[in-house]
């Protein structure tokens, strides 16, 4: 068995914060997504990157609301200088006028969702997890090999917020950068999904995403969906495995 935990550490920072959690088991692999169903998530990324400009309101990335909760999170925590949320990651690129492209199925669907409601979405496979997956305050040294890079290994700093698991990082300065050990590829089967909220008046549109991603993950890449549903204070953990 595997949870994923939301440690108090998370919560002192974050108290009204709320995380979407889906977990997706027994995903197509993506050579054996038919192609007018990856035809069909091309449209929905395409949509979501035209969608996503309701949300830039300026011209200058930082003024914009959903960038402006997500720089005032990571005011409470150690960062990586240079460090940003992953959703002002996206943004930055349609408010730039360089749309998000394809990666491969699972991930082109997650961003889709993040762009619609500019909430930051992140995947993982849950196959490569080493024991439980935590969310909080660590004390630095975790090991870390980010996506994109083959042998620099970039550990976690004291004071970082990160999700890790008993080998080292999942994604760092909680969700800036997911690491190559448990990113998400053409043949992950299961995937543990997470959609994070840290505005409570947008509690409901993280509601509205993990049920939308679920709904999406489960007709495009036939996954059957083992777990829907919000971490908050009040409910901590989950069994994701």
């Amino acid at each position: 068995m595997k949870k994923f935990v939301a440690e108090d550490s998370f919560w002192q920072l974050f108290p009204q914060a709320a995380i979407g959690i889906v977990v997706a088991e027994g995903m197509k692999p993506a050579s054996e997504v038919p192609a007018e169903d990856s035809a069909q998530i091309e449209k929905l990324l395409d949509r979501a990157n035209v969608l996503a400009e309701r949300h830039l309101t300026s011209d200058t990335i930082s003024e914009n609301a959903p960038v402006k909760a997500w720089r005032e999170a990571y005011r409470a925590f150690k960062t990586k200088k240079g460090a940003r949320c992953s959703i002002e990651n996206l943004l930055k690129r349609v408010l730039k006028g360089k749309p998000v492209g394809t990666i491969t199925p699972s991930v082109d669907i997650y961003n889709a969702i993040s762009l619609k409601y500019a909430l930051p979405v992140g995947g993982e496979d849950i196959d490569a997890f080493q024991g439980d997956l935590r969310l909080g305050i660590t004390e630095g040294g975790d090991a870390f090999l980010p996506l994109g890079e083959q042998e620099t290994d970039d550990p976690t700093l004291p004071g970082e917020l990160c999700y890790r698991d008993d080998a080292g990082a999942v994604c760092r300065c909680w969700n800036w950068r997911d690491g190559v050990r448990t990113a998400l590829t053409d043949d992950s089967r299961n995937a543990f999904l997470a959609i994070e909220c840290v505005e409570p008046e947008r509690v409901g549109d993280c509601q509205a995403a993990i049920d939308e991603l679920a709904e999406l993950v489960e007709r495009y890449l036939g996954a059957s969906i083992a777990v829907k549903q919000l971490v908050t204070s009040d409910n901590r953990e989950i069994e994701i495995a």
